[in-house]
């Protein structure tokens, strides 16, 4: 069963707490959109679990949001419509209710994955799409040499890319998502050549993955980026990534028909 906290959140984060500026800093990134939205196809109804504030929600089809979080379902804007209180692993809809589903950034705080991609399955006709990250290639982010115990921590809870291919079956495939230089959508590697944003504790607050350490030790991996940055550290090491327009990263799409 999903543990839920106070405002409904699921998972190993309280969104209650952390998210009440998530909808300013994580702004789905709409070359981003393009990729979940391509691997639709042409579904009508999609189901989108997990929706948070809504990002990468199509606006040129029915949708229809899941989300348990009471934070996040009120900061969704008014043009999308309300979200149903509910978790991934008891979808409260028929077998094949819809075309398609999606589920953004959302896979790694499902309390059962194995029973919320099988409900995600027996609701949808046809194509699944979840965008998630490697936990491989997330420390090899630059990141780790100053927030390591934070990373090694996101990576862990990032189901692997295997895992998730064998659970939707034969004919899923990985899809690579290059980051641009300005994404709207602040998570982590968004930032890889603006790490100065990673300064801004509203930046943090919208990655979820900065709550899994203390406040002690978040703060000492920031001071050490601050000072590096400062020095002119951080630029000796990866100052290129400041001029080099798409990033790839950890971010994926994975696609099942």
């Amino acid at each position: 069963m999903s543990r839920r906290h106070a405002d409904g959140s699921a998972g190993d984060v309280d969104y209650g707490a952390l998210g009440a500026r998530y909808a300013e800093f994580r702004r789905p990134d709409p070359r981003i959109a393009a990729q979940i939205h391509a691997a639709l196809g042409d579904a009508r109804t999609v189901l989108n679990v997990g929706a948070g504030a809504g990002s990468y929600e199509p606006v040129d089809r029915t949708v229809t949001a899941v989300e348990p979080s009471a934070s996040m379902r009120t900061q969704r804007p008014a043009h999308l419509t309300l979200a149903i209180d509910a978790v991934a692993e008891r979808l409260p809809f028929a077998d094949q209710a819809f075309d398609a589903s999606m589920a953004v950034f959302t896979v790694h705080q499902w309390a059962d994955l194995t029973a919320g991609l099988r409900e995600m399955r027996r609701v949808t006709r046809g194509a699944i799409a979840i965008m998630t990250a490697d936990p491989v290639l997330l420390e090899r982010f630059w990141l780790a040499e100053y927030a390591p115990e934070m990373t090694r921590l996101e990576a862990q809870r990032c189901p692997p890319l295997h895992t998730l291919m064998n659970l939707l079956g034969p004919g899923a495939r990985i899809e690579p998502i290059a980051i641009p230089f300005d994404c709207t959508d602040g998570f982590n590697e968004a930032y890889y050549g603006r790490p100065e944003m990673l300064l801004d504790a509203g930046a943090r607050s919208a990655c979820s993955s900065w709550s899994l350490v203390g406040p002690d030790v978040a703060a000492q991996s920031i001071e050490r980026l601050r000072r590096d940055l400062a020095d002119g550290t951080w630029d000796a090491h990866h100052g290129a990534l400041r001029s080099q327009p798409t990033y790839e990263g950890a971010l994926r799409l994975v696609v099942s028909r």
